[in-house]
Parts: C-alpha cells; sequence; structure tokens
C-alpha cells in the first residue's frame, strides 16, 4: 500500500495512491507499506531514488544500512513491534531523505508509526518540512521505548516484591516462581529489543547530524541533539535494567534451588530415620535356629519396639540440630 500525505487549505491529509496514476503535486511523505513492486518503481522513477529490498533491509553492516546515493539520504533502523502481544518482534524500517520528501519503507506497522501519522494531520507545523517530518517520527518512536522501559520497570518491581516479601507477606510457592521466571524472560526479551533499536536510533541521529546531503536549520539540529541525548539516557536505563533481570532471575534461580535442597534434605533425613529400624527387621528377618528371641512371648513385642525406639532418635536428633 501507498500513501502520500500531501497539503489542503488547512493542514495535510492522507490519501491512498495507486500506480499508474499520476502523482499529486505536492506530497511531503510517501509511506510504502508493504509495497506492491509497481508501487515501489513508481516512487523509484518518481523520486530517482533505490527503494531497498526486504532482504536488503535486513543487512546488519552500518554501510548498508546509513549511506547516500544520488543525493538521498538512506537510514534503516531496527524498531520492536507487537510489542504489546506475547510474541514481540524486531523489524527494519527504512527512512529515505531526497528531494525534500521522506519516504518510509515498512513491512510491519508499529504503533508509533500509527500515532504520528495521526497526529501529522492534526498538527501542520510538523511538517514544514522532510527533516521536521524526520525528527518528529524519531521521536515518536522514543517515546515508545520510553513507554515500554517504564512499563518493564514496573513489572520488575513487581516481581521483586514477590520474590522478597515485606511486611509479613509469605514467600512465593513453587508454582509462583515458575510464573516469576516467565515474566522476568518476557521482560527481559522486551528490553533487549529496546536496547537493539536505541542503538540503531543512536548511529541514525548522529548519521543525520554530519551527512552533508541534508541542510538542517538550527531548530531542526537542536532537535536531534535532544533526540539523542533521550536515546543515550534511555540507554543507560535499559543497562540498569538488564543488570536488574540478571539479579532478580539469579535470585528466582537460588530459591528454587533451596526448595529442591529442602526436598532432598527430607528424603534424606528419612532415609536415615527408616535405616535402624530396617537394620533391626533385617536381623530378626534372619533363619537362624539358635535366635533365643524368637522362642520368647515378648520377642516380637520387643523388636517393634526397638524398631520405633531406632527410628525416633535420629528424629529427635534431627530436630534438635534444626534440620526438620
Amino acid at each position: 500500500m501507498l500513501r502520500l500525505l500531501i497539503p489542503t487549505g488547512s493542514g495535510y491529509t492522507w490519501v491512498e495512491h495507486t500506480p499508474p496514476a499520476p502523482f499529486p503535486d505536492e506530497f511531503l511523505w510517501a509511506d510504502l507499506f508493504e509495497p506492491t513492486p509497481d508501487e515501489e518503481r513508481a516512487v523509484e522513477a518518481l523520486l530517482t531514488v533505490d527503494v531497498p529490498t526486504r532482504d536488503e533491509m535486513k543487512e546488519i553492516e552500518t554501510s548498508n544500512r546509513l549511506y547516500e546515493e544520488g543525493g538521498a539520504v538512506y537510514m534503516t533502523a531496527t524498531v520492536g513491534s507487537k510489542l504489546d502481544s506475547e510474541r514481540p518482534e524486531s523489524s527494519a524500517i527504512t527512512f529515505i531523505l531526497a528531494n525534500g520528501r521522506m519516504i518510509t519503507n515498512r513491512y510491519v506497522n508499529p504503533t508509533p508509526v500509527q500515532r504520528f501519522m495521526q497526529f501529522v494531520e492534526r498538527s501542520p507545523a510538523a511538517c514544514t518540512s522532510s527533516a521536521t517530518l524526520f525528527a518528529g517520527l524519531l521521536e515518536s518512536f522514543v517515546e515508545r521505548i520510553a513507554d515500554l522501559l517504564e512499563r518493564v520497570q514496573t513489572e520488575l518491581d513487581a516481581v521483586s516484591f514477590a520474590i522478597f516479601p515485606r511486611g509479613g507477606a509469605t514467600s512465593p510457592s513453587s508454582a509462583d516462581l515458575h510464573a516469576l521466571i516467565r515474566q522476568i524472560g518476557a521482560d527481559g526479551d522486551l528490553v533487549s529489543k529496546a536496547r537493539e533499536s536505541l542503538v540503531s536510533f543512536q548511529r541514525i541521529l548522529m548519521y543525520v547530524q554530519q551527512t552533508p546531503n541534508l541542510e538542517l536549520s538550527s531548530d531542526q539540529r537542536n532537535r536531534f541533539k535532544s533526540t539523542l541525548r533521550d536515546v543515550q539516557s534511555l540507554s543507560d536505563h535499559a543497562s540498569f535494567l538488564v543488570s536488574k533481570i540478571q539479579f532478580l532471575l539469579d535470585a528466582v534461580l537460588g530459591l528454587i534451588n533451596l526448595e529442591q535442597n529442602n526436598i532432598i534434605k527430607i528424603f534424606s533425613v528419612a532415609a536415615v530415620m527408616f535405616l535402624p529400624p530396617t537394620l533391626v527387621a533385617s536381623i530378626y528377618g534372619m533363619n537362624f535356629h539358635f535366635m533365643p528371641e524368637l522362642d520368647k512371648h515378648w520377642g516380637y513385642p520387643a523388636a517393634l519396639l526397638a524398631m520405633v525406639f531406632s527410628a525416633l532418635v535420629p528424629y529427635v536428633y534431627f530436630r534438635r540440630k534444626g534440620w526438620l
């Protein structure tokens, strides 16, 4: 699908464009969402650019993600999508600034893009130039990452309270510990995707301020610098969350190990307690003819009492030692 942001009397609006229909005289943003080959060729012919393919967008080398060609600036970022679902993903979006217009080539529909596309229709001041559009779109992505990290921190605080209960709260059960591990793993996956996006945006923000093919005003440069500072701050916060996730994961695994050790200890104590009675029963289970107690009426009760007594002695000893 190809959508164009075109000016109207009071602002801007989105229109869908289907090649080979002629393009409007003025548009500021061409959004290629899961484009067809005809749509790609139409944009390439109009703006004299080379829209990267889906496979080319997956390249991780910086030279394949940030480059200039034919007066156009190409920047590919790794962004998180479906972050509120059970299966968050990392995908690539390419931004192209050429001939005073911005082109986005994407195969995902993340929340920041949706929100910003709605925002520009209501705020003509955000559409003064392609660089202004690009700065606003990056800010939308950064705000989304900030919200994501805040949500993860809130969830990790809840996990921390569950692991280390205070104020007389009960300790987590075995089922709770397994659920906490799943929660920590999900939060760790979100933070890793956020860090990957932040690294990608940091490279783009540094590159866009240095490229000679873009003429940026002082206000635009200040916006990019401010966004870069936000990205660096969020990167530090994400690193802190990674450390906290590792600590909480180690704590949960430690509690699980303690629980397993207690179970093994109970089995070990039970085995030691039943060992003396088993010895007594084994002795009187031997079929020797000359065993005096076998002919006595008190032999059987005496053997039972001996087995009970030999089991109680280890039990009392373990209780005094605090092993039970």
